[in-house]
């Protein structure tokens, strides 16, 4: 049962009656008359947990973007019902509009909306809808919960998607030279044409020039259908926040555009989220459905605190990649857990593959850099000075073992890795 404030306002309205009757029997009778009113109005109140509850509308929605979500109830009954409809949602829904009225006559419908501003990825589970039915009077009524449930997935943003037209040019421009290709690693043989200066001696093919009245050179065209396989970090080191979003979601934004990229360059593009156990997984997925199966399966992934198992970690790896690969992995340049453990387990790869370790820098440490104001800022100077020497050697040592380092700014780290990808293409090392 639940009272509204049309009891309280009655009592306070016959108050000065009692006041002025000065009987001991009045403030009883007041009672009671209002008692008995509430009683009454609460037995023609029609039943709440007859009502018919049910949800539907959106069920994904990309970070920074809006959801609805309907709430239908249904009245089976035969009197009119006056409801009270709270939708319940977790707060990082930030869930808008989720209470309402409605007037139910009977055997008829209606629908509330409740619209949704998510705060973070992942699943977002709706609670209970609360329906509260009030007596004609309006002075009590019946509530009841309805499970009702409903899940939105909330996807990754993809905020890079901005720089996806202007790095398609650029493929397509490398496309269209690929008549005059060097020889490099990874390519394909494509014909023979006739010596110029300026032509690398070593793609001379000495056969066709015993052949023929002229040197003639080999020239190479790109693969296709080479394999991309993108690994995101997903352990402790991901947790850190750079700026206003945590280094996971990063990554997860560099992975979608260079996966973007590389499928509409022809290659076949794998996903691997994973620290300890793998989180996420997408393999051999078609190029038109590849960024969809990508964010679907991201979507839910949070940082875990634990220290990621990197020799697990490349044994995945190395069970989903056999032709010759470009392995890019997304994580941190923590120095202890890259030279202890990343570097030795990834150093069996380097045979076959090509490995790239992509990294998000902190502009915050760049900006401490700068202040030496007070002692404090001095003190700060001086600890982001040991941290980014201990980077750079990390980087130095990834490099001397033969990998590639891409560390960015948030706001350039995607644009950079998928550059680096158009230049490794461009050189024929993929």
């Amino acid at each position: 049962m639940v009272l509204t404030w049309r009891p309280l306002a009655l009592l306070l309205l016959t108050l000065p009656l009692v006041v002025w009757l000065r009987t001991g029997w009045a403030p009883l009778v007041t009672v009671g008359a209002t008692a008995a009113v509430v009683v009454a109005d609460l037995l023609l109140a029609p039943s709440a947990r007859r009502l018919q509850v049910r949800r539907s509308g959106d069920t994904s929605v990309r970070l920074g973007e809006q959801a609805q979500v309907h709430v239908t109830v249904a009245h089976p009954g035969r009197r009119t019902a006056r409801c009270r409809v709270r939708d319940a949602w977790v707060p990082s829904a930030a869930a808008r509009g989720g209470v309402g009225t409605m007037v139910l006559p009977p055997g008829q419908r209606r629908r509330h909306t409740t619209t949704l501003h998510p705060t973070r990825r992942g699943d977002r589970r709706s609670g209970p809808v609360t329906v509260r039915v009030l007596g004609p009077l309006g002075f009590a009524g019946r509530q009841a919960d309805h499970p009702a449930p409903w899940t939105v997935r909330v996807l990754p943003p993809f905020t890079s998607r901005k720089h996806l037209p202007s790095r398609l040019n650029r493929l397509r421009e490398l496309e269209g030279r690929t008549l005059l290709l060097q020889r490099g690693e990874g390519t394909e043989f494509d014909s023979l044409r006739e010596y110029v200066p300026g032509d690398d001696v070593r793609s001379i093919d000495w056969r066709g020039t015993a052949r023929s009245t002229t040197v003639v050179v080999r020239t190479w065209r790109p693969e296709r259908d080479r394999h991309v396989l993108v690994v995101v970090d997903s352990g402790r080191a991901s947790a850190g926040r750079v700026g206003d979003q945590p280094r996971l979601d990063l990554a997860m934004d560099a992975a979608l555009l260079l996966a973007a990229l590389a499928s509409r360059a022809g290659d076949r593009v794998d996903l691997l989220v994973a620290d300890r156990q793998v989180r996420a997984s997408v393999q051999r997925v078609g190029a038109p459905e590849l960024l969809s199966a990508m964010v679907q399966a991201m979507a839910p992934v949070e940082p875990f605190l634990v220290e990621t198992h990197h020799r697990s970690l490349v044994g995945e790896i190395t069970s989903r990649v056999g032709q010759r690969s470009l392995v890019v992995v997304l994580t941190a340049l923590d120095e202890a857990a890259v030279t202890e453990g990343l570097l030795p387990a990834l150093a069996p790869l380097l045979r076959r593959h090509r490995l790239v370790v992509g990294a998000v820098a902190d502009p915050r440490v760049e900006e401490l850099l700068t202040r030496r104001d007070s002692p404090a800022d001095a003190y700060a100077a001086a600890a982001a000075e040991v941290d980014g020497e201990r980077r750079a050697r990390t980087a130095r040592a990834l490099q001397q073992a033969g990998l590639t380092v891409v560390q960015a700014p948030p706001e350039r780290f995607a644009p950079d890795l998928a550059d680096h990808y158009l230049a490794l293409r461009q050189a024929g090392r993929v």
